[in-house]
């Protein structure tokens, strides 16, 4: 691993509108930004995971549409953070919105019958992803796409807690688990924008492995893809619940979870 400074590299000068802490190409010539780069592997490969259980539970198709847009989203980030470039830039900020519509109408369906469609609501989501659309790719202005981002994310914040509250209140833990650890991340987002410079200059003291470790915004992806997986598991759980299965979370080789979900019982 090199010294940690911006160098030049496969992908040439970076045109996003953004660029993160990590020094660039400062591991491969090849990456960017490698930490921000692997790090949404944990956006990839356990939300496809759970696309495939969901598939196979015959469970319905906006919960495979939401474990597929999240695996949209590492994919997009990666190659955003691989090439620094303006177009994989959108190709993760996008998406970032279009899964939050997701979630949001998997969430506010649960108490639904099956085979029903709410009409209204997902004209109104999908107004909302394509003028947010519009407006950024004519503005280009990062802090408009925050601001319509989480404005998504308070109202998933706001169902959820609802749900964990006054309708299924065993689901306590797990609804908070996901906040915490999305809000973790958040925070060390703020903290490696603020604090670059002082961090930058840690790590040309620190062995490169270690150094690793400061990479905050690589840290905001674990932890967000994790809330976000989460968060997927909470609205499944909840919904298959209505629906009287039989939902039960289990632990892959005792550390990540997915959601086993077995029909209802015969009378």
């Amino acid at each position: 691993m090199a010294p940690a400074a911006d160098r030049e590299g496969y992908w040439g000068p970076p045109t996003s509108t953004l660029e993160w802490c990590e020094e660039n190409y400062a591991v491969s010539y090849y990456i960017a930004e490698f930490w921000n780069t692997v790090s949404n592997l944990i956006f990839i490969v356990p939300p496809v995971y759970g696309a495939i259980q969901t598939y196979k539970d015959g469970l319905e198709k906006r919960y495979l549409a939401a474990y597929l847009c999240l695996t949209a989203v590492g994919l997009g980030s990666w190659c955003f953070h691989m090439t620094l470039k303006y177009e994989m830039q959108l190709l993760d900020e996008l998406p970032m919105i279009y899964s939050c519509c997701v979630f949001v109408y998997c969430l506010y369906e649960c108490f639904k019958y099956k085979n029903t469609v709410n009409y209204p609501l997902l004209f109104l989501l999908i107004t909302y992803s394509f003028v947010v659309s519009i407006v950024y790719l004519n503005l280009k202005e990062p802090v408009f796409h925050q601001i319509m981002y989480g404005t998504l994310v308070s109202i998933i914040v706001l169902r959820s807690v609802y749900i964990v509250l006054w309708v299924y209140p065993w689901l306590r833990g797990l609804g908070y688990t996901s906040l915490t650890v999305f809000l973790m991340g958040f925070f060390l987002w703020n903290v490696d924008n603020i604090f670059c410079d002082k961090l930058r200059a840690l790590r040309e003291k620190m062995p490169p492995v270690v150094g690793a470790v400061t990479q905050f915004h690589a840290w905001w992806h674990i932890l967000t893809g994790l809330g976000s997986y989460l968060h997927i598991l909470l609205s499944l759980y909840t919904r298959t619940l209505f629906l009287k299965h039989r939902p039960k979370v289990k632990f892959v080789f005792g550390i990540w979870p997915v959601l086993l979900v077995e029909p209802p019982k015969k009378l």
